[in-house]
């Protein structure tokens, strides 16, 4: 556990470090700096999804290192848009915080089910999270997959 940490709702003046996490978590795995401009629009948090979605920041100090982005687009489903964390900070039990304490507020709204799409160096982490693929979804990339993954609330 990291000292000082704590999880706190983003506001709008968030949303330029909250996409710099994204851009820089995506980055970690390897991507090409072409790749992560291609999908700048996709990783950006708009003041607009601040506004309509819940928005958390995972703060250590005063810096943000990680945030997750649900959206619940019906009272059934809730679907968890983005989830990332600074890549000094992965590997530190951060992602399974964030997405805990999404779990947490998916239950709240009284949702049946949480989805995601994954990017492929996320499955084994959501699998090891109790996840399941439901499909596989095309990506712009030709021949690269992401993966439709979901997991049932009501146990």
């Amino acid at each position: 556990m990291l000292k000082n940490n704590t999880i706190v709702v983003a506001t709008i003046s968030d949303a330029k470090i909250l996409t710099e996490v994204a851009l820089k978590s995506k980055a970690f795995w390897g991507y090409s700096n072409e790749l992560i401009e291609g999908w700048r629009a996709d990783l950006t948090v708009t003041s607009r999804t601040i506004q309509t979605c819940q928005v958390y920041k995972y703060m250590i100090n005063d810096e943000v290192v990680g945030f997750y982005v649900l959206n619940t687009p019906n009272e059934e489903l809730v679907k968890l848009e983005m989830l990332f964390v600074l890549p000094l900070f992965i590997g530190k039990g951060i992602g399974k915080e964030l997405l805990e304490h999404a779990l947490n507020k998916a239950i709240i709204s009284n949702a049946n089910k949480i989805e995601l799409v994954a990017d492929p160096n996320a499955i084994p982490f959501y699998k090891s999270q109790g996840f399941l693929v439901k499909e596989q979804i095309g990506s712009a990339i030709l021949g690269r997959f992401l993966s439709l993954m979901q997991k049932d609330l009501k146990q």
